[in-house]
């Protein structure tokens, strides 16, 4: 689906009162992003960053410690502990860490190949960057970009030896293929916090790669929310569905379309649009009048009064 000039006009006015009105600092609290903001080197910032991104996975009061104990043990410079690690592989560099899917080995692989990516590049910004260029004349130059991107970390020469015996199946967890159907949220969630801003919620330290070209970081918050303002018509959580939102996006803003992704992700997160339309809540929104969920009235309960 496609917006109007007419209506992308008036959506875009809505979602810049929004913006302007929206407590990110606040919200920041709430937010892996919170992790690679703590850092002033840009290469601190990209490692820490990465580690935040593939860790936001479950639920953020089940991530956040394993964010913040990986990040404990990685000291002051997280660029430079990546560095020793992938000169030195431990697969038990990080022995506390259980999470999930996840286990002292995945971690360490992680961290170990974003520290060899940048020893061959410089920064894992200018690689992305690099292959963001060679892939300008593919049909989707992000995709095919990221594509790369993540099988060149899943592929870096300490990977092998530190999943020896354990298998690479969480790992791929940490690093998800680009190429399969899925909208990649913490892949794009990472690049946004890097390539925008900086704005006081964004980074903006990979210079090289302009905001236009990134995607949605898909939920199941920001399909809600952009489900109810018309951004799609799609409910399959999918890289095709975040496409068509971001599309809908860069009517509004062609040169930053994800620029609103904080706030209404967090619009849903925070519960203050729930589910379920709640007109004491809805009133005082900046988006209302845009709303799909608004237009379809009050929702009806279910046989004796229970909820559904």
């Amino acid at each position: 689906m496609a917006l109007g000039p007419e209506r992308a006009a008036r959506l875009g006015a809505a979602l810049d009162r929004f913006q302007r009105g929206y407590d990110a600092a606040r919200r920041l609290r709430f937010d892996p992003l919170e992790f690679p903001r703590r850092y002033r080197d840009p290469g601190d910032a990209e490692v820490a960053g990465l580690v935040a991104a593939c860790l936001a996975y479950g639920r953020a009061d089940l991530f956040r410690p394993q964010i913040a104990g990986t990040l404990a043990v990685m000291g002051p410079s997280p660029a430079r502990f990546a560095a020793r690690l992938a000169r030195a592989p431990d697969p038990a560099a990080f022995p506390a860490f259980r999470y999930r899917f996840n286990r002292p080995p995945d971690l360490a692989a992680l961290v170990a190949a974003a520290g060899a990516v940048r020893a061959v590049h410089g920064s894992l910004g200018a690689r992305f960057a690099a292959l963001l260029a060679a892939a300008r004349r593919e049909p989707d130059p992000l995709r095919a970009a990221l594509t790369g991107f993540a099988r060149e970390l899943r592929e870096a020469p300490p990977v092998a030896p530190l999943l020896a015996g354990r298998g690479d199946r969480g790992f791929r967890h940490l690093l998800p293929d680009p190429a399969l159907p899925g909208p990649c949220k913490r892949w794009n969630l990472y690049l946004r916090w890097m390539v925008r801003g900086p704005d006081g919620v964004d980074l903006g330290l990979w210079t090289g790669v302009p905001p236009a070209a990134l995607l949605v970081p898909l939920d199941t918050h920001l399909a809600r929310i952009a489900r109810y303002l018309g951004l799609t018509d799609r409910s399959d959580p999918s890289w095709r569905t975040a496409a068509e939102i971001t599309a809908s996006l860069r009517a509004v803003d062609p040169a930053d379309p994800v620029r609103f992704d904080f706030a209404l992700c967090h619009l849903g997160m925070s519960g203050a649009c729930p589910p379920r339309r709640d007109p004491a809540r809805c009133a005082p929104c900046a988006l209302r009048e845009h709303c799909r969920a608004r237009a379809r009235g009050p929702q009806r309960r279910r046989g004796g009064g229970g909820s559904t």
